[in-house]
């Protein structure tokens, strides 16, 4: 059962699109190839994101709304953002992370990729995911650029 799907994005093989992924508010991610035959079922599936890490199994765990996800235009891998206030750069074909970013004080709302991959952009500010009693008017809004080279390559096969 999935909830309320947030964003969807296509990604592209060889140069040509290959298939989407497609994020919810529970936390899910899903990679779905365009080509549905036997033979890249194996390239269908979905992994959680955007949770809290719970060290004792008693207590539950924070799950967020995934807001965005990006595909890398070169290397074929992936950004996701959450309400969490963090990124998580991703190998799908790998199915690994390859790295997440510091915590925001505010929820990242969108994300881009610059045409050749070398700069990745997000944005943060309130999502209303808790609703307008949470929203603080004077909590600021930020744009972020940051510069990736090696740390979206997918990892060595």
């Amino acid at each position: 059962q999935w909830y309320q799907r947030r964003v969807i994005s296509i990604f592209k093989k060889d140069g040509k699109p290959a298939g989407f992924g497609v994020c919810s508010i529970e936390g899910r991610a899903a990679i779905e190839p365009f080509d549905n035959t036997a033979a890249n079922s194996k390239d269908k599936f979905t992994f959680k994101c955007h949770r809290s890490v719970v060290s004792d199994s008693h207590k539950p765990q924070d799950i967020y709304a995934v807001n965005g996800i990006k595909f890398h235009p070169v290397h074929g891998t992936l950004a996701t953002i959450g309400s969490d206030g963090k990124f998580s750069f991703w190998d799908k074909d790998a199915r690994t992370k390859l790295k997440t970013g510091e915590q925001l004080d505010n929820t990242i709302t969108c994300c881009d990729f610059n045409h050749n991959g070398t700069y990745f952009a997000y944005g943060s500010s309130y999502d209303w995911s808790k609703g307008h009693e949470f929203y603080n008017p004077q909590q600021k809004n930020y744009i972020f650029i940051r510069q990736v080279k090696d740390e979206l390559k997918p990892r060595k096969k």
